[in-house]
């Protein structure tokens, strides 16, 4: 009974912090300026990392797939549209979200865990400043707003690392894996990916802020509350990841 009442203690707290976190600004343009340095934290500053995964996902794909339909009932060109659906539908919203979990989930939680055992957050409250609105709506904005276009920017360069990788490896030609990417093309799926996109960084970054805003003790807490926030935002990625894959694509 204890794990299921702390559930709910968790489930009621993080409602309670949402709606604070949603409540009108007191003045706007402070906001705006925060939105920006976000993004640039939380969104351009993650475009290396989320290149470099995303160039190897393709190859490796491509070099998968082709041992997978050796066999000359397949035409070659399927291994681009392999390469490119499993990018849209799966590998490019899921896996920068995991990643992102990974890198500013723990940023996210690490930062308003500190601010909150020095008592910055304390300080806010005090000078009447809505401490959660202030410290966390920027962050959920900015990774709702830009993890959809990183999702596109993997897509792109994920299709490009497929057809390096082909290639390079001579699996296929650049004639028939282009092909296959525009074989059968299904514009859905594009929004499909991008609805995933925009849930999955607000999960990220809502999980993330509220382990860090409701840290307490010293740094080992903080710590703590960090991997935390990683753990329990990957999981409930995947999970949501299951239940919008079954009510978008079925």
């Amino acid at each position: 009974m204890k794990p299921l009442r702390e559930l709910f203690t968790h489930i009621g707290r993080f409602i309670i912090l949402m709606g604070r976190v949603f409540a009108p600004p007191e003045k706007k343009n402070m906001y705006y300026r925060q939105i920006l340095r976000e993004i640039e934290f939380l969104g351009i500053n993650s475009m290396g990392i989320v290149a470099i995964i995303s160039v190897f996902i393709g190859a490796v794909i491509t070099i998968q797939t082709s041992y997978n339909t050796e066999s000359p009932l397949y035409p070659s060109y399927l291994i681009g549209l392999a390469v490119r659906d499993i990018l849209l539908l799966e590998f490019s919203s899921t896996i920068v979200a995991l990643i992102l979990s990974g890198k500013i989930g723990s940023n996210i939680a690490s930062e308003l865990g500190s601010m909150r055992i020095t008592e910055q957050v304390d300080a806010l409250e005090i000078m009447g400043v809505n401490s959660a609105s202030y410290l966390i709506m920027p962050k959920i904005i900015a990774a709702v707003f830009f993890l959809p276009f990183l999702t596109i920017m993997s897509i792109f360069i994920g299709l490009f690392g497929g057809w390096l990788g082909g290639v390079v490896t001579g699996v296929v030609s650049s004639h028939d894996y282009i092909y296959g990417i525009q074989y059968a093309f299904i514009p859905y799926y594009i929004t499909y990916t991008l609805i995933k996109a925009a849930i999955f960084g607000f999960i990220i970054t809502a999980v993330a802020s509220y382990r860090g805003y409701y840290a307490f003790g010293g740094a080992l807490q903080v710590g703590k509350n960090s991997t935390r926030a990683v753990v329990e935002s990957s999981v409930i990625v995947l999970i949501t990841n299951y239940i919008l894959t079954q009510l978008l694509l079925t």
